[in-house]
């Protein structure tokens, strides 16, 4: 069975998910929450069914948690004022994660289950990361790091005039305004949210090199599991080892379990029920230790 969630942050945004399980009444003790990525919602990636269908087979509920960016413009009500806003890739800021996460995290405490796993995907992923590293969550029991992304090779293709456009806009107070351009040549959003992306480094956490900036996964202190298909085209270079490289930089690593799916790429292309499979495999071998 599948539920709407209008789930509620502490600034009165509400974000958008779906919660899989098998009853109206929880029964399950266990549920893992999945963080989009950017315009990573239900339409672009139907391998989100799969993982909850199949979660649900073995007893453990699945939350699809769509944040600011799932879409690139979502309408909502601030609950807090009351009044219709605009939401979604083209107006986020990055600081938002740790209230988008904090309220999908609340949401489940009260809800009663004792056993959560944070998840998630792409930029999503990425989110993860950063939130832990801030916040050593005793809520989260385990994370799953599904494909994060390589920002700083997503954005190779923005030049060096798109970046000063950026800066120049904020500068002169103009930073809520969208950019002349699509940023990464595919993002409409307003000059705020590109300088997030171009400078902040806040979720620029992932990298191909080694020598690469690791400072928040240098400070994770939960364990779980990371994921990547083998053909995944977000990480510049070999996926493997990207995913091999995040990990050896987690003081967590030796704990951790590593996951591949050969000949897939970034949404698991032909792959969905497989990458839904060893989920479920690796949760129920946590359940059990």
């Amino acid at each position: 069975m599948k539920f709407r969630l209008d789930v509620p942050t502490k600034r009165g945004v509400v974000l958008n998910g779906v919660l899989f399980r098998q009853e109206e009444k929880r029964t399950s003790d266990t549920v893992m929450i999945a963080i989009t990525g950017i315009h990573g919602n239900f339409y672009s990636n139907p391998f989100y069914y799969n993982i909850g269908d199949t979660l649900n087979s073995g007893n453990i509920d699945f939350i699809y948690a769509q944040t600011n960016d799932a879409f690139g413009e979502i309408p909502t009500v601030n609950v807090k004022t009351g009044k219709e806003e605009l939401i979604g890739s083209w107006n986020e800021r990055f600081a938002y994660t740790d209230e988008d996460i904090d309220a999908y995290l609340t949401f489940a405490e009260n809800a009663g289950y004792k056993h959560i796993i944070l998840a998630g995907h792409s930029l999503g992923a990425n989110k993860v990361i950063y939130y832990l590293s801030r916040h050593h969550d005793e809520r989260v029991e385990r994370f799953f790091l599904l494909s994060p992304a390589n920002l700083t090779y997503m954005m190779s293709g923005v030049t060096d005039y798109e970046k000063r456009l950026i800066k120049d806009q904020v500068e002169r107070g103009d930073g809520d305004k969208r950019l002349p351009f699509p940023f990464m040549g595919w993002v409409e959003c307003i000059a705020h949210t590109a300088w997030d992306w171009q400078f902040s480094g806040l979720l620029n956490n992932v990298h191909t090199s080694p020598k690469g900036d690791f400072s928040q996964a240098a400070k994770l202190t939960h364990t779980g599991a990371l994921l990547v298909g083998t053909y995944d085209n977000f990480t510049d270079g070999d996926p493997s080892e990207f995913l091999r490289n995040l990990n050896n930089h987690m003081p967590t690593a030796a704990k951790n379990s590593l996951i591949f799916i050969e000949k897939t790429g970034h949404t698991y292309q032909m792959k969905h029920q497989e990458v839904a499979d060893r989920i479920l495999e690796q949760l129920q071998e946590w359940r059990e230790q």
